[in-house]
């Protein structure tokens, strides 16, 4: 079964996550089918730009508690969206949620309709939004990510470009989308491939200095007692035992 949709127009590779069925939740298969689809987009020539977009009403519920990833290759995906040579646009049209924010952080240029919906969700089930703080801190307000960090709570995307979370949001998402990919076309691969390598030398000091320590973080947390109870009572639809 594919996880991972391609599409081509006019030098821009879509990538789409495609398991609605279970709200395109990061599972081992999923980042890797999705890590193999971009090393393939990077290495081809006739690729000038990436979208990351999905199918469904949610672009990603986060990490598949079926079937999680290992920390490490959640963290070498999101790398590698921030290494590779050609700009990685996010196309959003639902909801994003805990990790599936990783993802929209690691992108270069981050898009979405007002239907979108965003939420760091991992301190109630017991956890932490470890690994994808490594885009996320350097590129986001931090006062505002303490606060969505902390709560759990949702936000619009109004909000979402507020704070640094979204490039841009509008009623119609290839509306909005379509003059940055004009832009995108219209610049020289090499200058693309410098320039975002300019934007990018802090996120990646992030990762350098950060990520073997937010791996060993998340790996703790998700083998931990509290982690356990929350999993099983997100599966369950209750609320876990802490709730006061």
């Amino acid at each position: 079964m594919t996880l991972i949709g391609h599409a081509r127009a006019r030098g821009v590779e879509t990538l789409s996550l495609d398991a609605p069925e279970c709200r395109n939740a990061l599972s081992a298969a999923l980042v890797g089918e999705l890590a193999e689809a971009l090393t393939g987009a990077g290495r081809d020539t006739g690729v000038r730009a990436v979208v990351l977009t999905h199918t469904g009403n949610t672009f990603s519920a986060g990490a598949d508690l079926r079937d999680p990833p290992p920390p490490e290759a959640l963290v070498g995906l999101l790398r590698q969206i921030v290494e590779l040579p050609k700009p990685v646009v996010a196309r959003v049209t639902g909801h994003v949620r805990a990790g599936g924010l990783g993802l929209l952080a690691a992108c270069d240029v981050a898009v979405a309709s007002h239907a979108a919906t965003f939420a760091f969700t991992e301190v109630r089930i017991g956890v932490a939004p470890a690994v994808i703080s490594l885009p996320l801190l350097p590129r986001t307000n931090p006062r505002a990510l303490a606060r969505y960090y902390l709560t759990g709570e949702r936000l619009d995307t109004a909000e979402a470009v507020r704070i640094g979370l979204l490039t841009a949001a509008g009623d119609d998402v290839d509306e909005t989308l379509a003059p940055l990919l004009d832009g995108l076309r219209r610049s020289a691969p090499e200058a693309l491939a410098e320039t975002k390598r300019l934007l990018t030398t802090r996120v990646l000091e992030t990762f350098d200095r950060d990520a073997a320590h937010l791996t060993a973080l998340s790996a703790r947390l998700f083998a931990s007692a509290p982690a356990r109870e929350g999993m099983t009572a997100f599966l369950e639809r209750r609320d876990p035992e802490w709730v006061v």
